[in-house]
């Protein structure tokens, strides 16, 4: 019951901002200019097509959703920094309400991820970031600005490895109602992505 009245909540939120649909994943472009968007494809796996003649998909099947891997520098000189990203958007507006950018730091190495979450959040009750049904990472909501607000972490190497071998990454994140709502992203291809810019 207690599922089902978050369920409720956060549809009429949703339904309040034009949302009708389910959420949409979508990938970012793959060049060096500045972030872009490709048209959205779902962030849940589509329902199986029905059996045709030949036993193909039909044309209109969307294609999966995925981590797309982009790579640039500030100038000419300098270090060239790559990063993986996923998002959700309501497909109806093109309004995003999630934004992973996982990154690997040319002077480090060690990845992070930047997290874009909506407006309208209980801030001290952050964010948590899990993969499948595994071990929650606690989030500090660290700025709000226009767009969004945001949240960073380092990934610890059982975090990384729960991501490459999981199925789904779940950010959740609580309403000024106080309210936990979950948004799941795909981590089918992320294991292929992050090799790109380890």
């Amino acid at each position: 019951m207690k599922n089902f009245v978050k369920l409720a909540v956060l549809a009429a939120i949703l339904l309040a901002s034009g949302w009708t649909g389910p959420l949409h994943a979508q990938q970012a472009a793959k060049s060096k200019a500045p972030a872009q968007t490709t048209p959205a494809t779902p962030a849940m796996p589509a329902p199986a097509p029905a059996d045709n003649a030949n036993g193909a998909a039909p044309a209109n099947t969307p294609s999966p959703p995925g981590w797309a891997a982009r790579c640039g520098s500030a100038s000419r000189d300098a270090p060239l920094e790559c990063a993986i990203e996923q998002s959700a958007v309501l497909p109806k507006t093109g309004q995003l309400v999630i934004l992973v950018n996982v990154r690997v730091p040319a002077d480090t190495h060690t990845p992070s991820a930047l997290i874009q979450l909506p407006l309208g959040l209980n801030l001290p009750g952050g964010a948590k970031l899990q993969v499948d049904e595994g071990k929650a990472t606690d989030l500090q909501i660290q700025t709000c600005e226009a767009r969004g607000c945001y949240a960073g972490t380092a990934i610890a190497p059982d975090l990384l490895a729960a991501m490459k071998s999981g199925k789904q990454l779940k950010i959740s994140f609580q309403n000024l109602a106080k309210e936990t709502m979950t948004v799941p992203l795909p981590l089918t291809d992320f294991a292929a992505a992050y090799d790109k810019i380890k």
